[in-house]
């Protein structure tokens, strides 16, 4: 999961995964039981957007990201750049450039390795970044202060992709997001990349501040065969992303509570560095939730494998022939830490997050049921239904180091057995650096790079309190 937004998002509401492997820079997760359910809810700003700012305003002509070693399917470093025209008001085009360093420098060594002569220098050198230089266009139109239609298309060497987006933001209290992609991209939980030929999906979720009822409603359509990103085909395509139709429907409560908060202790006519870490505080959020979602097609396969496996959870799964139901219960909690009123030059900002996510309540009342068994029968209780009731867990550090500059570490805890004990590990960690825009009031230039994956990336991101 390499994103740091996870804790602002809240409860259990996926949200897209940012992907150096393409020039959009996203990718969506692949659909899981009862989660996630697709699209992000908050506001989005398109890649070409984020590139076209920091060329303007943090005078950086090339933005820099990383994608996987290339020894082993990746792309290897990356370098971006974005031409924004402004055909009127509300309606802009850009052209992106994507130029794969890593390769262009591999292929100049081989080049002087020859020994060519100096004449075809140049022409060898010219036909070089031609062959690592991938184009992209976007348009984007602003169709209201809250919608957006944005279609998107690249050419990144290996396949063109394309995309339009259509987005309309608290539409009388709601977000509702229509897209379609081919071919779409998504990424699983262990980081693997999938093509699906043809993706489109309608999501409407209701939009609640701090607390009271939530509903959220996908219909997710999948046309052709998924492929690896990388081109194993030894790999197994996830069921999720077989070709068919799949409706989703979920509704939660949520509360938000505030144990302390620090108004005083401000320096006075000192702008923070962000307003919305400007406040020291402790805080919480609770999600309880049902979803059921109904699948028509090749995807409804994996409700089989799901049946299969019954005699580990009460889940209310029904298959037959192509058409599959499924219900379960899922529940989160946030726990969120501040200190400092990020003013001062140094330290004035340590904030803590802790995220745990229950995806299936089902399979927590069945493993809590098997260990009061056993238990009440003093046997040992068995590793299958503690791992059921153990909860997602990832926390997130984020440290002041100097003036807008702050360090920020993000982990998933896991639980793993060895000879009977049980210990918890770190994994799937995410190491960033954030520069916070003070003039924007609550903005920030995001670094961020992921060991286990091999993956780094430059963004921006806005109003993450």
């Amino acid at each position: 999961m390499r994103r740091l937004r996870w804790a602002v998002d809240g409860g259990g509401w996926e949200v897209d995964a940012e992907a150096p492997v393409t020039m959009e820079g996203t990718a969506r997760a692949v659909p899981g039981d009862p989660l996630p359910l697709g699209l992000s809810r908050g506001g989005r700003l398109s890649r070409s957007k984020q590139l076209d700012f920091l060329h303007r305003f943090m005078a950086s002509p090339l933005v820099p990201s990383f994608a996987g070693d290339p020894a082993n399917g990746g792309r290897g470093l990356l370098l971006h750049h974005a031409h924004a025209f402004h055909i009127r008001d509300n309606w802009s085009v850009t052209v992106l450039e994507q130029f794969n360093l890593q390769n262009f420098v591999a292929s100049l060594k081989e080049t002087a390795s020859n020994n060519l002569e100096d004449k075809s220098l140049p022409m060898t050198i010219a036909r070089n970044i031609i062959e690592f230089l991938s184009l992209g266009c976007g348009s984007e139109l602003l169709i209201s202060p809250e919608s957006s239609l944005l279609f998107e298309i690249y050419n990144d060497k290996k396949r063109s992709r394309g995309k339009a987006h259509c987005v309309y933001l608290q539409l009388q209290r709601h977000n509702l997001m229509l897209e379609a992609a081919s071919p779409g991209l998504f990424v699983d939980k262990k980081g693997t990349y999938w093509d699906v030929p043809l993706s489109m999906a309608i999501d409407l979720a209701s939009v609640t501040l701090d607390s009271g009822l939530n509903y959220h409603l996908l219909l997710q359509h999948n046309s052709g065969q998924p492929k690896h990103f990388g081109g194993n085909e030894k790999t197994e395509a996830p069921m999720s992303l077989l070709p068919g139709l799949c409706a989703k429907v979920a509704i939660s409560m949520k509360k938000h509570v505030e144990f302390w908060r620090k108004k005083e202790g401000k320096l006075k006519l000192v702008q923070p560095y962000d307003v919305f870490l400007s406040n020291p505080h402790i805080s919480g959020v609770s999600i309880f939730g049902a979803v059921a979602s109904a699948s028509l097609g090749e995807n409804s396969a994996r409700y089989v494998k799901k049946m299969l496996r019954s005699c580990n959870s009460f889940n209310l799964c029904f298959q037959k022939n192509n058409f599959g139901l499924f219900s379960d219960l899922f529940a989160s909690f946030t726990f969120k830490a501040q200190l400092g009123n990020f003013q001062r030059l140094f330290f004035d900002l340590t904030k803590f997050d802790a995220h745990l996510d229950f995806p299936s309540g089902t399979t927590f009342i069945w493993g809590a049921s098997s260990l009061a068994k056993n238990i009440y029968n003093s046997q040992k209780p068995d590793a299958i239904s503690i791992r059921a009731i153990c909860p997602n867990l990832r926390v997130s550090l984020q440290q002041q180091i100097v003036g807008p500059i702050s360090f920020r570490f993000d982990s998933r805890i896991v639980l793993d057995s060895e000879n009977g004990k049980y210990l918890a590990q770190l994994d799937d960690q995410v190491f960033a650096i954030d520069w916070a825009l003070k003039v924007l009031g609550s903005a920030k230039a995001s670094l961020w790079y992921s060991p286990k994956h091999q993956e780094a990336m430059v963004e921006l991101r806005f109003f993450e309190g």
